[in-house]
């Protein structure tokens, strides 16, 4: 999924003769804490309302001191490059550029999470493996076929290691489209893979219901 796919067609967008108070009127109605600013037709930065609180009302934009002016995003990118920056810079929106650095929209750091959340699978029904394995013995492929030897499927999946040191341990995080998984974990197990974590509605060896609560409603997020 492309940025361009998830502009944002609602939310205003500023003009450095654009005041102040108007800012903050239109931050208000729309609910959110920054909006972009567009100087003839290229993007110039954001404003954030905790910043134009100090400001007089009547002040131009222009005579403000925007935010961030060197962080945008072309719209050919993909929404994974959105979530550093969001993360990173704490932001609500994101200016979005083509290739001749003529801005084209905005997208909402909520938009972004919503679709990532889809992508990820989360509002699917299925269950959750965490996997410690080495670096070294990495591999989605041959972890898939065995997954899919209990006739299931691995909705997405998560790495977390130094792929430059291979003794190291990682995580590998799995979302599997089934709810009863005793039979995946224990062919993963057979194989010598050590499944840290599992998280289902059914029960299945050593689950914590609750735990599982919190993590599908913070994937639902």
């Amino acid at each position: 999924m492309t940025i361009a796919e998830i502009i944002n067609h609602d939310l205003p967008i500023l003009k450095p003769s654009d005041t102040v108070g108007n800012a903050l009127n239109w931050m208000e109605e729309n609910r959110i804490g920054q909006l972009v600013v567009v100087d003839a037709g290229k993007y110039a930065g954001i404003v954030s309302e905790d910043i134009l609180m100090d400001y007089d009302e009547d002040m131009q934009l222009s005579d403000v001191m925007l935010q961030f002016s060197e962080i945008s995003l072309f719209d050919y990118q993909h929404i994974y490059e959105s979530l550093g920056l969001i993360s990173k810079y704490h932001l609500q929106v994101i200016g979005i550029v083509d290739e001749e650095e003529n801005f084209v929209g905005i997208i909402t750091a909520s938009e972004v999470y919503t679709k990532f959340g889809e992508l990820l699978g989360s509002q699917e029904p299925g269950a959750v493996l965490v996997i410690s394995i080495k670096n070294r013995d990495y591999s989605l492929a041959e972890i898939s076929r065995l997954v899919e030897s209990d006739n299931a499927k691995i909705l997405s999946s998560y790495f977390t290691g130094n792929t430059y040191l291979s003794n190291d341990s990682a995580s590998l995080t799995l979302k599997i489209n089934r709810e009863s998984i005793t039979s995946v974990v224990a062919t993963l197990e057979r194989f010598g893979y050590t499944v840290e974590a599992s998280y289902a509605h059914e029960p299945i060896e050593s689950i914590e219901q609750e735990r599982y609560n919190m993590l599908m409603k913070y994937l639902s997020v």
